[in-house]
């Protein structure tokens, strides 16, 4: 399950679950330090011991990792193990809750999701994936109230993640000052969190706030690389000040680096809004 997100460019489902699916990656490259190869093989036979909550854990965190992969087939009879070792483990059925959303089951996606929150209703990882679960599935409005709970845990470590969807969700229902509410708290707590800059742009230029949309573009830009959408965003904030070199500057820099994209077609078509 992937979309196109309004505020922010091509966003993964994958890559904002798995990033805060509870599991942290090491240096192997999977979560908890498990490598998608021959550790994952060696970890299989580790979780055959042990008690069954650390099997059930194990299993687990090699599911998180072949799902990361997307290899979803191994992913899920990691889970049916891990289950089947502790049927009390919530980390599992949130996993799991991603496997079927990915596999577009939806009514699969959503029970693992609730069942894994029965379990551990505070748990802010599975509170952020079914929130983006939610919204992906056009309830956009009832995704906030997980967003919300994620960032209530303390002991979360990216609640900047919850607050930029939260901010993108709610912008996609027209709740504009709930979504510039949320972007500045996820840029309070990551000032270079640059998905969020661009999107709080964004923002301000549809609510007719040049000035700040212009200031944020340009943060946007000495951050990372330019973008097709941040030099498109960039043209038209220029466009509506009046500022006619500047607006040709950033047409001329979409010509010679994004000729092929869709921002460029808007340009060449004269459609700026």
């Amino acid at each position: 399950m992937r979309s196109s997100l309004k505020f922010s460019g091509i966003l993964s489902l994958s890559f904002f679950l798995v990033a805060c699916a509870g599991t942290q990656s090491g240096n192997n490259g999977g979560p908890n330090g498990v490598a998608f190869d021959s550790q994952a093989d060696s970890g299989a036979i580790i979780a055959e011991q042990g008690s069954p909550r650390e099997r059930a854990r194990i299993h687990t965190d090699l599911a998180a990792a072949y799902y990361e992969r997307g290899n979803l087939a191994v992913s899920l009879e990691e889970l049916r193990m891990a289950i089947e070792a502790d049927p009390g483990y919530a980390s599992a059925y949130n996993i799991l809750g991603l496997v079927h959303a990915d596999l577009r089951e939806n009514d699969q996606a959503q029970n693992n999701f609730e069942r894994a929150l029965r379990i551990s209703p505070t748990d802010a990882d599975t509170n952020h994936n079914y929130a983006w679960f939610l919204c992906q599935t056009d309830r956009e409005e009832q995704s906030l109230r997980y967003f919300l709970a994620a960032v209530r845990n303390p002991l979360y470590s990216t609640p900047q993640k919850s607050y930029f969807l939260a901010a993108t969700c709610a912008a996609r229902k027209s709740k504009t000052q709930e979504a510039q509410d949320y972007f500045e708290r996820a840029i309070k707590l990551d000032p270079n969190y640059s998905s969020a800059i661009l999107g709080l742009a964004q923002l301000k230029y549809k609510r007719g706030d040049l000035a700040d949309a212009r200031t944020l573009v340009v943060r946007y830009n000495r951050l990372v690389e330019p973008s097709a959408e941040s030099l498109w965003l960039a043209l038209r904030i220029e466009r509506k000040l009046g500022d006619k070199s500047a607006e040709s500057d950033f047409a001329q820099q979409l010509r010679r680096q994004f000729s092929g994209t869709p921002e460029f077609q808007e340009l060449v078509k004269g459609q700026f809004d």
